[in-house]
Parts: C-alpha cells; sequence; structure tokens
C-alpha cells in the first residue's frame, strides 16, 4: 500500500518490510535503553509520564500508507505524521515509532513494549476487548488484488466461495472474519506477511486473489502490470454491510491518555486539518468519517 503523493515530485517510496523491521527493533532496542524500567510505571499516569520523557514509542505494522520507512530512511506513513502533530500537542516531542508484526501489536501494548497503537488497525468487537481506541481518523471499504482483467470475476467474498478461489490476506486483518463469514473454511486461506507479499502471489498465480482494504488494493497494484484492484465495496457480515474504520489503540488504563488524544483529533477533523495530513498518503473525501469506536466496538 505505498502512498499516492498529490505531487508526483514528493512522493516517497517504502523501503522492503525487513528493512523497516530490522530499523523498528533498533530503535526499539534504543528506545529501550533510554526508558528502562518503564515497564514498571504503573499505567493510569502515562499521559503525565510521557510528558515528562518527551517520547512516545508507537507500535507500527511497516505497512505503507500507515507506517513505514521512506526512501530516504525516515519513518512515516498516515498514522506517524499525524501522531507527530496530536502528541507534540499533547507535549510530548518525539514520537518513536517501533515495527512489529500486525498481529504482535495489541500483545505488544498490553506488555508495554510500547505506549500506543497506530497501523491502520480496524476498531471492532474483539480488539475493544483488550485495548480501548481513540475514534477512528478513517473509514475504510475492501477491495480484491486480482489478475488483469479479473477472469474469475470475483468483485465480493460471497463470489470467491462461489468459484472456489485460492484467497490470501494478511495476519490478523479483518478480512479473514469477512470470508469466513462468507463460508470459506479459515483452513482454506492463505495467511501472508503484507499486502505487497500478496500483490507477487497473485502476480505470479500462486493465488486467485488478495484481500485488503480498498486503499491497499488501489496503491499496490499501481505499477503492476499483471494485477488490478476491484472496485471498494463493503463485506457482508450477518446479512449486513460493514463499514470499517481505523483508530490509534492505548492501554485499558489509559484512558486519561486516550481522551486527551481524542479532543486533538476532533479538533483537526473540524478543522479539515486531518484531511490534508493524511490526503498525500493516498486517502480521499470518502475516507473521512464521523463514526465513533463505541459505534464501531458494538
Amino acid at each position: 500500500m505505498a502512498p499516492t503523493r498529490s505531487e508526483e515530485s514528493k512522493r516517497r517510496r517504502p523501503v522492503s518490510r525487513r528493512a523497516l523491521l530490522a530499523g523498528g527493533a533498533a530503535l526499539g532496542a534504543a528506545g529501550a535503553l533510554g526508558v528502562a524500567g518503564c515497564s514498571k510505571v504503573p499505567t493510569g499516569d502515562t499521559l503525565a509520564r510521557l510528558k515528562s520523557q518527551g517520547i512516545v514509542r508507537m507500535g507500527i505494522a511497516g505497512e505503507a500508507p500507515y507506517g513505514f520507512i521512506d526512501d530516504r530512511g525516515n519513518f512515516t506513513g498516515e498514522a506517524v505524521e499525524l501522531a507527530k502533530v496530536i502528541f507534540k500537542r499533547l507535549g510530548i516531542g518525539k514520537v518513536q515509532p517501533v515495527a512489529t508484526d500486525f498481529s504482535s501489536l495489541i500483545p505488544g501494548l498490553n506488555s508495554q513494549q510500547f505506549d500506543v497503537v497506530s497501523a491502520g488497525m480496524y476498531i471492532n468487537k474483539e480488539r475493544c476487548a483488550q485495548v480501548i481506541f481513540a475514534d477512528p481518523e478513517y473509514q475504510m471499504l475492501d477491495s480484491f488484488i486480482v489478475p488483469k482483467g479479473n477472469p474469475k470475476k470475483l468483485n465480493s467474498y460471497q463470489d470467491i466461495k462461489k468459484s472456489g478461489a485460492k484467497m490470501a490476506t494478511g495476519s490478523g486483518y479483518a478480512e479473514i472474519e469477512y470470508a469466513i463469514a462468507a463460508g470459506i473454511p479459515e483452513k482454506e486461506l492463505v495467511i501472508l506477511q503484507d499486502p505487497v507479499a500478496g500483490l507477487n502471489a497473485v502476480e505470479s498465480g500462486r493465488v486467485d486473489v488478495f484481500a485488503g482494504t480498498a486503499l491497499t488494493g488501489r496503491e499496490v497494484v499501481r505499477k503492476s502490470r499483471k494485477a488490478e484492484a476491484t472496485a471498494p465495496f463493503a463485506p457482508v457480515v450477518d446479512g449486513k454491510k460493514k463499514i470499517d474504520g481505523g483508530g490509534f489503540a492505548f492501554r485499558a488504563l489509559d484512558a486519561e491518555l486516550r481522551d486527551a488524544f481524542n479532543v486533538e483529533i476532533h479538533k483537526m477533523k473540524k478543522s479539515g486539518e486531518l484531511f490534508r495530513i493524511v490526503q498525500p498518503f493516498g486517502f480521499t473525501k470518502a475516507e473521512m468519517t464521523t463514526l465513533t469506536a463505541k459505534e464501531l466496538c458494538r
């Protein structure tokens, strides 16, 4: 999901996930040395502690456009840039991204490997039982990466089920749930590392389709000659169309920090600043939302 810059000259390309994870690990190790003993600090006073330290550790999954390393070796992405602005306004001058696998983000947050998570993470009932979320900064539909011409005519999870197509998606992705809801056995799903791996699998013919967000689809195939993205659609779960929203996650006892974050994100939504920050990473007006975390947690 490489970000689309509004101006070609400003385009930044993400480097490999391996490089990001290595860089994130190095930063994480340095951060751990710099804030030794933080895991013993009780939650509840996290906002005060972070202000005192002047740094917040943010778990990311190394995935464009949410959080990644650009071709200059800098951490960037819609979540990273948004976090820089909001935490600065909360009196915390530095955001230190820590890269890990998507499925390790919530466990890492709750074990205090980092202070907040932002990786394009959808807000849903299952995750809301483990962490608390700020209100979403975006909403999202799904899309498929398929071979050019979409030979199997795959435009919904029901189409995948009917055709018997081989489907892949990412580890921990909500798309796993949507596939199962459509009757696709979980054991038949191919779980890959990230959307780039998904594109490679489709191009090589290892799978027929990779399921992800609409933003993933339109961005990751941008330069592909062998694959394309399907039109965005709302997955159907229990007979109802589902629109997802993604937001920052916090530990359950860090409500004060989450609430302070929410105040700032709502100001930015109202002023239009939020959209101006995320637009260079491929987000459109259609992805802006008034959904709340409370709604999405139900």
